[in-house]
């Protein structure tokens, strides 16, 4: 996967205006499913940072979901290139609990996007370029089951640029 930027807003970005693929001729019909998402490792606000470090070289991950011990319900993600930085910077250390460097989802006033295995690639497109975030791009998406119990996966935007460069227009 690769290396994903902060989310940036794009103020030419309209939600009021139907959104076009700039790939659709090569999805014809294709599903997140298609993109063949490795499996996600969640961990726990409470596990290290050494261990988050460990866990995501080992499987070649960019980003790691963050759920609660207990429910197992979502909670937010942690960047590896960001949590890099956060370690570079001296403002972490490798003992230090991953919820000192994650990235907490808004639950209040933000509408959340639902991104399944039957997600259409057309809709992660739209998803990634801003279209159900107010214009804020985004370069991944936690794929849940339907009533969203269950972390599946992420996608980023560079595993849909690959699919797209392996299937034929």
């Amino acid at each position: 996967m690769a290396q994903p930027s902060q989310p940036q807003s794009d103020p030419s970005a309209s939600t009021s205006q139907p959104f076009v693929s700039q790939w659709a001729s090569r999805y014809r019909g294709a599903t997140v499913e298609d993109l063949d998402p490795p499996a996600a490792l969640s961990l726990t606000p409470s596990d290290t940072i050494s261990l988050a470090l460990l866990s995501a070289f080992e499987r070649d991950y960019t980003h790691l979901t963050i759920v609660d011990s207990g429910t197992r319900a979502l909670l937010g993600y942690l960047s590896i290139p960001h949590l890099q930085a956060l370690l570079a910077a001296g403002r972490v250390r490798p003992e230090d609990e991953v919820r000192a460097a994650m990235v907490r989802f808004r639950r209040r006033g933000a509408k959340y996007k639902v991104i399944t295995m039957d997600t259409p690639l057309e809709e992660l497109e739209a998803f990634f370029e801003g279209r159900d975030t107010g214009g804020q791009k985004q370069d991944f998406a936690v794929i849940t089951d339907s009533a969203r119990r269950f972390v599946l996966g992420v996608a980023t935007r560079a595993d849909l640029e690959e699919f797209v460069k392996r299937r034929p227009a």
